[in-house]
């Protein structure tokens, strides 16, 4: 189905974006837009990240950046449990912990 927002298509359920014709879960709809900007800067910088440690070979950069992408993509609602299947508590929980876990975490 078209996108509305001139972002990419979306299936008839919502649940997931198509992009040069592969299919990836959307980001949580009830995400507040405030809380899902952050997260989206954090999960640039970890991707920035992860090309820069394979440019210089350090594999200890490489794991901290993709766990960054990974808690990043979580509390976005586009990796773990999906959010559909989620209680609006769980799901609000899911965004907190990972503001929180990259508030206290840094963008090192």
């Amino acid at each position: 189905m078209p996108s509305q927002s001139g972002g990419p298509d979306r299936t008839d359920d919502g649940r997931y974006v198509i992009i040069k014709g592969r299919r990836w879960r959307a980001t949580d709809p009830a995400l507040p837009e405030d809380a899902a900007a952050s997260l989206r800067s954090h999960l640039m910088a970890a991707r920035r990240a992860v090309r820069e440690a394979r440019r210089t070979t350090d594999d200890a950069a490489l794991r901290r950046a993709r766990e960054r992408v990974q808690r990043a993509k979580v509390a976005l609602g586009e990796r773990g449990d999906p959010w559909w299947e989620q209680s609006e508590r769980e799901r609000a929980q899911r965004w907190r912990d990972g503001l929180a876990w990259f508030d206290g975490h840094g963008e090192h």
